[in-house]
């Protein structure tokens, strides 16, 4: 491992229907909810054995093919990119369920086997039915505008590489063991990001080999081992972690399930902010530094500072952009942008 030693915040005894929403997201940092799921059928059924939660997933499977990740034995559950990244170092397709589970439990007694990874897969859409059973309690009203989406995560020992999300996550751990290494925002230099594209799974990733990490070649991670905290999981807890908190996650039994919940607390006609990054690289990185000092100025007057700033001096008539953002003005400025983008 990458030597973080720092644990995760635990809080015990939550009830299941009380999960106090408030609290982590007023604190906006990651803790460990211990045994919040462990009631679950599922959860019971892979305490029971692999092969029980395998055949309770089957109920619920109705065909729909999978996409399966595979990586040779000598990747030792490391999906990444390949020595000269210029490729992953596995291979991605489609796959029915019940093969992929079957290719699993094939290997189960191997000491050094494959690696299988089945990762974001929408549970409304493959294992409809399954959350009428197994579902975390989402009882409070920033659901309402945006419902989580609910994906489920099936492999044997894996290891996704750090990376970050841009929505909140909880991530219950359903049956095996899971290792989270998690790292605040602030760290994304000491990290050493790789490409913005293509990436292993739709988002960046460390390049740093948290289990043989070059020190030479990363002299900065260092100072991200010192930042991090590791949450480790056992069948039922669930983790709470921020949007945009780094996460390298390892599952750590023959087989492991965690299902987990995304969402957004911004509106939905809201852009996302990494097509913003992405137009910077384009407009702002290349420029003089003194510009794009300037630029960090005009940023935080009318972007990171308080949202209602740069209007307030104005008549509420002459707002226009600078007023509250609401849909049909999210619609005229996305048009305006695209306008000037295919000048």
């Amino acid at each position: 491992m990458s030597g973080v030693t720092a644990k995760t915040r635990i809080i015990t005894g939550i009830v299941p229907d009380r999960i106090p929403y408030d609290d982590l997201m007023a604190a906006q940092a990651p803790v460990i909810m211990k045994g919040v799921a462990r009631d679950w059928p599922l959860v019971q059924a892979g305490l029971a054995s692999a092969q029980a939660a395998m055949d309770y997933l089957r109920r619920f499977y109705q065909g729909r093919p999978v996409t399966l990740f595979v990586a040779e034995p000598e990747q030792a559950g490391r999906f990444a990119y390949n020595e000269d990244v210029t490729g992953f170092n596995f291979q991605g397709g489609r796959s029915d369920l019940n093969e992929a589970l079957d290719r699993i439990a094939e290997h189960m007694g191997d000491p050094n086997p494959p690696s299988f990874y089945i990762g974001s897969t929408d549970l409304d859409l493959f294992l409809p039915g399954l959350r009428a059973h197994d579902e975390l309690v989402l009882n409070h009203p920033m659901f309402d505008a945006n419902p989580p989406l609910a994906s489920i995560w099936i492999g044997n020992r894996t290891t996704a590489t750090a990376h970050y999300d841009m929505s909140h996550n909880l991530a219950v751990c359903v049956a095996g063991k899971r290792r989270f290494t998690l790292f605040p925002p602030n760290q994304v230099a000491n990290l050493y990001p790789g490409p913005l594209e293509p990436t292993p799974g739709g988002q960046v990733i460390s390049m740093v080999d948290f289990n043989n990490p070059d020190f030479e070649r990363y002299p900065r991670f260092r100072e991200a081992v010192a930042a991090g905290q590791v949450a480790e999981l056992e069948p039922g807890d669930v983790l709470f972690y921020p949007a945009l908190w780094w996460h390298h996650v390892e599952a750590l039994e023959p087989f492991n399930i965690l299902i987990n919940y995304w969402w957004n607390t911004s509106p939905a006609f809201m852009d996302t902010p990494q097509n913003t990054l992405l137009h910077a690289l384009l407009s702002l990185r290349d420029r003089p530094q003194a510009e794009k000092d300037a630029w960090r100025d005009l940023f935080d007057y009318y972007v990171f500072g308080p949202s209602d700033r740069a209007g307030a001096h104005l008549p509420e008539h002459a707002r226009g952009n600078l007023g509250p953002m609401d849909e049909m003005k999210a619609r005229r400025l996305r048009a305006l942008l695209l306008n000037k983008l295919n000048r």
